[in-house]
């Protein structure tokens, strides 16, 4: 692994467990057995290292969706989102400092939010045309699409990765209760998304 390849992955770990104002090209340093002005030849600085990392992140993010619904179909919202639910918790799983780099990067006020939402464009916008269609079919309950793949993004990220919130509610994360959110969390959405005469239809 290159010099600059050490960087990004150190730097991604600290800005998406410590957040990025939790870390310190110092510390970095230190970490990477590195002077700082080691760091500062491949970034100029900390801002530019943090967006290189969310480049990174945004492209690791964007390959395991990817991966995960090549051959579902588009127009199957709940599909869709049951693949979205999967490559978030097995990236909680297997790498949960990414997704706290992505919820760093997203949280309001951010100076990378733009960034990451162009990297993650081509996506939002299927996302949402997909949503767009299942609206006007009655497929789908809801009546905003952009609204309604916000909600979806904010409530799978933060049940896959609010583990201090679990804990102060007396439930501490294991394997066993990653699946039971999951579990839980899929069948919250199904009904949340599903309107009540198609629900009512298929259980009747």
């Amino acid at each position: 692994m290159s010099t600059r390849q050490r960087i990004l992955a150190t730097a991604l770990e600290s800005f998406g467990t410590t957040g990025v104002d939790g870390t310190s090209l110092d510390a970095l340093a230190r970490d990477l057995d590195l002077a700082k002005q080691s760091i500062l030849y491949h970034f100029n600085s900390k801002q530019i290292l943090f967006q290189a990392v969310v480049d990174e992140a945004a492209s690791e993010f964007i390959a395991e969706l990817d991966s995960e619904v090549d051959g579902v179909d588009p127009n199957d919202v709940l599909a869709q989102v049951e693949s979205a639910v999967r490559v978030v918790f097995r990236l909680a799983l297997q790498r949960p400092a990414l997704l706290g780099l992505l919820r760093e990067a997203s949280r309001p006020g951010s100076s990378v939010a733009v960034q990451l939402t162009g990297r993650l464009s081509h996506h939002i916008d299927a996302a949402q045309g997909a949503l767009e269609h299942a609206l006007s079919d009655g497929r789908v309950a809801g009546t905003n699409a952009r609204l309604l793949l916000f909600s979806l993004y904010s409530t799978i990220m933060g049940v896959a990765t609010e583990v201090e919130v679990m804990r102060a509610m007396g439930v501490e994360p294991s394997l066993r209760t990653l699946a039971e959110r999951r579990t839980e969390l899929l069948r919250f959405l199904e009904a949340a998304l599903v309107p009540q005469t198609i629900s009512a239809g298929v259980t009747s």
